[in-house]
């Protein structure tokens, strides 16, 4: 079927239709004729009519309509904050961005059609539509069922044997202003104190999760979690975000460190777009950052996140190593696509593999190695996006942590320690261990269904041998 937009300003509308969204009467509830369409039976369009569809996040009204086989004039009229398109089978995408109107003619054929936005994602939120002939209309009443859904099944995704190696991420913690894309400018800020300059930019690809296992991921700055961002206590954080016009999505990004309007520098950017988001970091702690476009759960959990470091004024002690770690689930899409949305938008979630730093077992394929009896201090995230942590270290015990501002200190009268940080989505703390001896240290959370599924690595002292 092809798809023609309609260049000209005026439409002389033959019927134009507002029907609420699934409307309990079913297909083609509350439709009427206007002029040009006499004729039709009632709730039924003619051909030559003229169809408004409105799209916001996330959902069409009408999402079902009744009409008779023929040539349509169709409005799709964007009420959301981001694009939107509309796609019907065998057509390209008719895009509208936030409040623009496009117009476009289609055809329904003797079968009637479905449309849906093709924008990743959008379609698993609700985006999703049906125009029924009178033929078809009877039986898509008899199987609405009130518009009830069997429970979600999801078909296996086979792993494949060719796809490329994953890339192991380095997990060393950059020092404060540094990093790709990262420039610190001592006295740079406008109160005088430092500034740290991010570029920022979105990059859709190809990246292995898992050996196996390769997904169409969404990031910033081209790595899944995104650059780690340190800094303390004062600095003032620019950040240049960039969203390519190739891109297939709007994007943004929401610093949990940060001071500000949501609707400000957190809004949402479209292909071709950059804002800049600016903040002080007036609170130490582990912090995350994430895309918040809708649907933020999609958007997390097909890769958009990451860690802020913000350290006390002056500084945290020093120790002898530092490493970040970020909890993530994943629920793997088809192979060579975005994450199933629909996976993880179910109300027990059952990810295909829970990782650190965007990998299926990457640190247990290669542990991260220290000396042993070093002081080791670890950053530690949980982006979820639905799942705790129960961060643990086998043989190991945690002497210095500090949870989301709460301080477990070294020394302390009684002298407790802590063996396992419990995390819940968007919570962050930092730990402070050594190793007693050489060996392996598994790192696990210690919810015990997740480690098999990639939330292991390796914590190797020494040479690794007892």
């Amino acid at each position: 079927m092809k798809l023609r937009t309609i260049t000209r300003v005026t439409v002389v509308a033959a019927l134009t239709v507002a029907l609420a969204a699934c409307a309990d009467d079913g297909p083609g509830a509350g439709l009427g004729g206007g002029d040009g369409a006499a004729g039709a039976t009632a709730g039924v369009l003619n051909p030559g009519s003229v169809v408004d569809f409105h799209a916001t996040e996330f959902s069409f009204t009408p999402m079902e309509l009744t009409a008779e086989p023929g040539t349509y004039t169709g409005r799709l009229i964007n009420d959301g904050t981001i694009a939107h398109d509309i796609t019907f089978a065998d057509g390209d995408p008719i895009v509208a961005k936030p409040g623009e109107s496009v117009e476009f003619e289609f055809v329904v054929p003797e079968g009637g059609l479905e449309f849906l936005c093709s924008v990743p994602g959008h379609s698993d939120a609700g985006m999703v539509g049906s125009i029924y002939t009178p033929g078809s209309a009877v039986l898509a009443a008899a199987t609405a069922g009130g518009h009830s859904a069997a429970a979600a099944t999801f078909e296996e995704v086979a792993a494949d044997l060719n796809a490329p190696p994953y890339e192991w991420r380095d997990p060393s913690v950059p020092a404060r202003g540094e990093g790709e894309g990262v420039t610190l400018v001592p006295g740079g800020a406008d109160d005088g104190g430092d500034l740290i300059e991010v570029e920022m930019v979105v990059e859709e690809k190809m990246m292995t999760v898992a050996e196996g296992y390769q997904q169409f991921v969404w990031t910033f700055n081209g790595t899944v979690p995104g650059p780690v961002l340190h800094t303390q206590v004062g600095d003032t954080v620019r950040v240049h975000l960039t969203n390519p016009a190739e891109a297939s999505a709007s994007h943004s990004v929401d610093f949990h460190a940060s001071q500000v309007a949501w609707n400000d520098e957190m809004r949402s950017i479209a292909p071709g777009e950059d804002l800049v988001y600016e903040f002080t970091t007036d609170y130490a702690g582990v912090w995350m950052y994430h895309c918040g476009t809708d649907p933020v759960l999609h958007h997390i959990a097909n890769g958009m996140f990451g860690m802020v470091v913000v350290e006390p004024e002056g500084g945290l002690p020093a120790v002898d190593h530092e490493f970040f770690l970020v909890q993530n689930e994943w629920y793997l899409g088809p192979q060579g696509e975005t994450s199933s949305y629909a996976k993880a938008n179910q109300a027990a979630p059952a990810p295909d593999f829970v990782m650190f730093n965007g990998i299926a077992f990457q640190y247990k394929d290669q542990p991260i190695e220290v000396p042993t009896g070093d002081t080791v201090r670890f950053y530690v995230l949980d982006v979820g996006p639905s799942i705790d942590s129960s961060f643990h270290i086998v043989g190991t015990i945690f002497h210095d942590v500090i949870k989301e501002g709460i301080h477990l200190q070294a020394g302390n009268d009684g002298n407790w320690g802590s063996q396992a940080v419990d995390l819940a989505p968007a919570q962050g703390a930092i730990i402070e261990l050594t190793t007693a001896e050489d060996g392996l240290y598994p790192i696990v959370t210690h919810a015990f269904n997740f480690p098999g599924r990639g939330a292991v690595g390796l914590l190797q002292a020494g040479d690794g041998e007892p």
